[in-house]
């Protein structure tokens, strides 16, 4: 199934100012230090999972990458519609991911969060020596969440998973 990006009304009027996000709750990846906070949460995320001593570094690095993927894929793939009541129009059907940068491919934004997860992968593979079983499960985490970021997927429901 396929979902058109059409604005509704009510975001109609922020879509059309300065190219701001179809609805106010994209608007913080437009912002100044967005970037910098991301990569600082998945820093923290690494450092929390560091301090466990029963952790292996290859395992931290394991775990940072498929947490990451994780909440990633849940925050902007799967959650859907807007948390504003007057923005419920085609936003309630379409992904966080969708909405962002008003349904546009390839802007700044995007590339950032297609990127970051890729990068992640290749720093946990270095730090956990190439070990089959990590770069394995590090493989697909990235994968999984990466397929959802393409532009070919962009509106599509796979199987009609999450198409409601």
């Amino acid at each position: 199934m396929k979902i058109s990006l059409k604005p509704s009304n009510s975001s109609a009027n922020l879509a059309n100012q300065g190219g701001e996000s179809m609805s106010e709750f994209h608007s913080w990846h437009d912002r100044r230090g967005s970037w910098l906070a991301y990569i600082l949460g998945v820093y923290l995320l690494q450092l929390i999972y560091l301090s466990l001593p029963f952790l292996s570094v290859a395992s931290v690095w394991t775990l940072t990458v498929v947490t990451h993927n994780v909440i990633m894929y849940l925050a902007l793939h799967h959650a859907k519609g807007s948390i504003w009541m007057d923005s419920q129009g085609i936003e309630r059907y379409l992904t966080q991911w969708e909405q962002m940068d008003n349904g546009e491919q390839y802007t700044a934004n995007r590339k950032f969060y297609t990127v970051v997860p890729i990068v992640i992968f290749f720093i946990a593979t270095f730090y956990s020596k190439y070990h089959p079983v990590h770069f394995i499960v590090n493989l697909l985490s990235t994968i999984f969440v990466t397929l959802a970021k393409l532009s070919m997927f962009h509106g599509v429901r796979i199987l009609g998973i999450n198409k409601y």
